[in-house]
C-alpha cells in the first residue's frame, strides 16, 4: 500500500491493516504526520502536534505488533483530541490564550484510554475558546471547513470536525455541550455522537457547563465512531457523575441493515420549521424514507416545548461557564474574545431566578423528551438548519434580531437532547448545493439513555444503504 493512501483507510480498515502487519504503525503515523504538514496550513484544524511523540508511541506499537499476542482495538492507528482535554507533558489551551502556558501532568481519562487501546496521538485540535461556541477571534488560528475553506467547520469542536474530514487524523474527540459534537459532524460530513451524559468520563477535560458536558467521538464512518467510543466509554472513580453500567460491544451490534421492530419518531415539525434550508428539509426527510425502507416503523411526533431548547442551553450554560472563570472574569476579562466576554459577563450578571426557571423548563423538556422515547426507539430530525455558513468576521450582535436567533433556530435541533441528558447523533444525509459548492448535511438521531448502541446501529443500517460516507472533502 502507497503511503499517500493510508490516511484515506478507515480507522477499522487501519487497525485491521496494522494487525495483519499490511501497514506498520510507524508508516501509519509517519504518514498523518506528512499529510498535516502538507493540508493543515490551510485549515488551522490542529493547535499542536506532537510529532516526536506520536513517532515514539508509533515505533513502541509496530514493537509490540511484531512480539505478538493481544492488541488494542486502535493499536497503531493515529487519533487527534479537541484542545480542551488534558494531555500529560502537552500544551493543552482550552482555545484561549489564558491557558497558553498550561501543561498537565497527567492525561484525560479518555486519552489515557484512547491510549490504553493502541491508539497514537498526533495532537490536539482546533475549537472555540473554552468550548463556548460563540468566539470569532481564534487565536491560535480560524479554524476551516475543508468542504469549503470560507466555511466554518462547526463549533465549538472545530478542529476535531476539519482534521477528521481532512484525513488529518483516524479518528478524533470533540465535546459536545449544546450541540459541538453534532454541528461539526453535521458542517464536514462526518458522523459524531453525543454520548448518555454519565457514559464517558469528564475528568481531565475543561468545562464548560457541567451538567451538560460531555466528550465523544468524530469520526469519518459509524463503525469508527463506535470502536472510538467503545474505548472511551465506562465508569471512572475519578470523576463521580460516570455511571456505573457495563459497556456493550458497540461494534458487534452494528448489524446489517434491517430495521424492522426500530419504531422511529418523526420530528416533523423540526423538519419543516421555517427556519430550516428547503434543501436540508428534503436530504433529512429522503433519509427519513429510507429507514422505513429498511424496516423501520415510522411516526410524525413532536416534544412540547423544544423551540424554547436553545434559549434554554444558552441560560444554563451562561451561568454554569461564568461560575468556572469566576475569577478570570473578575481580573482578566478583556483577555476573552468579545462574544466570550459577552457571554460570561451575562452569566455573572443573570438572576438566580432567571436560572432556577431556566432548569424548571429543562426538567419539562426533558420528561417530554423522555416520555417520547417510551413510545420510540429513535428519533429522527435535521443536525441543523443549514449547511456550513460562511465564517464570521465580526464580533458582538448587531441587532436583536441576532440576540433572538442565537436563541432559537438551529441550537433547539440540538438543545433538546442535552439538556434532557440523552444520547444523540449526527450522520451524513447528503449533500446541499450553496453557490455552487457541494456541502454536507446531517441527520440527527436520538435515543434513551444508555442505549447508545442502538442509535449506532440505525446510524450504521442508514450508512451502509445511503454510501454519502465514500465523498471525500476537496482538498
Amino acid at each position: 500500500m502507497s503511503p499517500n493512501d493510508i490516511p484515506f483507510l478507515s480507522a477499522t480498515a487501519l487497525a485491521q491493516s496494522i494487525r495483519s502487519k499490511e501497514v506498520s504503525p510507524v508508516e501509519a503515523t509517519q504518514a498523518y504526520l506528512e499529510r498535516i504538514g502538507a493540508v493543515d496550513s490551510q485549515l488551522n484544524s490542529y493547535i499542536t502536534v506532537c510529532g516526536d511523540e506520536a513517532m515514539a508511541a508509533a515505533r513502541e506499537a509496530e514493537q509490540a505488533v511484531s512480539r505478538g499476542g493481544a492488541l488494542g482495538l486502535l493499536h497503531g492507528v493515529p487519533f487527534a483530541v479537541k484542545d480542551q482535554f488534558w494531555t500529560k507533558g502537552l500544551l493543552t489551551t482550552g482555545g484561549s490564550t489564558l491557558l497558553s502556558d498550561f501543561v498537565p501532568s497527567e492525561d484525560a481519562t479518555v486519552v489515557a484510554r484512547l491510549r490504553q487501546a493502541g491508539g497514537i496521538l498526533l495532537g490536539k485540535l482546533n475549537m472555540s475558546e473554552f468550548a463556548t461556541g460563540n468566539s470569532v477571534y481564534h487565536p491560535y488560528g480560524q479554524p476551516h471547513n475543508p468542504w469549503d475553506v470560507a466555511r466554518h467547520p462547526g463549533t465549538s469542536s472545530s478542529g476535531s470536525g476539519a482534521a477528521t474530514a481532512a484525513f488529518l487524523c483516524a479518528t478524533s474527540l470533540g465535546e459536545d455541550t449544546g450541540g459541538s459534537i453534532r454541528n461539526p459532524a453535521n458542517n464536514c460530513g462526518l458522523v459524531g455522537i453525543r454520548p448518555t451524559w454519565g457514559l464517558v468520563s469528564r475528568y481531565g477535560m475543561l468545562g464548560a457547563s457541567w451538567s451538560m458536558d460531555i466528550g465523544g467521538p468524530i469520526s469519518r464512518t459509524v463503525e469508527d465512531c463506535a470502536i472510538t467510543l467503545q474505548a472511551i466509554a465506562g465508569h471512572d472513580p475519578n470523576d463521580p457523575h460516570s455511571a456505573q453500567v457495563s459497556v456493550p460491544d458497540y461494534r458487534a451490534i452494528l448489524g446489517q441493515g434491517d430495521l424492522r421492530g426500530v419504531r422511529v419518531g418523526v420530528l416533523r415539525d423540526a423538519i419543516d420549521a421555517d427556519y430550516i434550508n428547503p434543501q436540508v428539509k428534503n436530504l433529512v426527510s429522503s433519509a427519513v424514507a429510507s429507514l422505513g425502507e429498511m424496516g423501520a416503523t415510522l411516526e410524525e411526533v413532536s416534544i412540547p416545548l423544544m423551540d424554547r431548547a436553545a434559549a434554554v442551553t444558552r441560560a444554563v450554560l451562561a451561568v454554569e461557564s461564568a461560575s468556572l472563570h469566576h475569577e478570570w472574569i473578575r481580573t482578566r476579562i478583556g483577555d476573552y474574545d468579545r462574544n466570550v466576554q459577552i457571554d460570561f459577563l451575562t452569566g455573572a450578571l443573570l438572576p438566580a431566578q432567571i436560572y432556577y426557571r431556566a432548569q424548571k423548563m429543562r426538567d419539562l423538556i426533558r420528561q417530554a423528551t423522555l416520555d417520547l422515547l417510551q413510545r420510540f426507539d429513535v428519533l429522527a430530525l435535521p443536525s441543523s438548519s443549514e449547511p456550513a455558513p460562511i465564517i464570521p468576521t465580526q464580533a458582538g450582535l448587531k441587532n436583536k434580531e441576532q440576540a433572538v436567533q442565537r436563541m432559537a433556530g438551529r441550537r433547539s435541533l440540538t438543545g433538546v437532547f442535552n439538556l434532557a441528558n440523552v444520547p444523540a447523533l449526527s450522520v451524513p444525509c447528503g449533500f446541499a448545493n450553496i453557490d455552487g459548492k457541494d456541502l454536507p448535511v446531517g441527520l440527527q438521531l436520538a435515543g434513551r439513555p444508555f442505549e447508545d448502541g442502538l442509535l449506532l446501529q440505525v446510524a450504521h443500517a442508514y450508512e451502509q444503504q445511503a454510501g454519502w460516507h465514500q465523498r471525500r472533502a476537496p482538498i
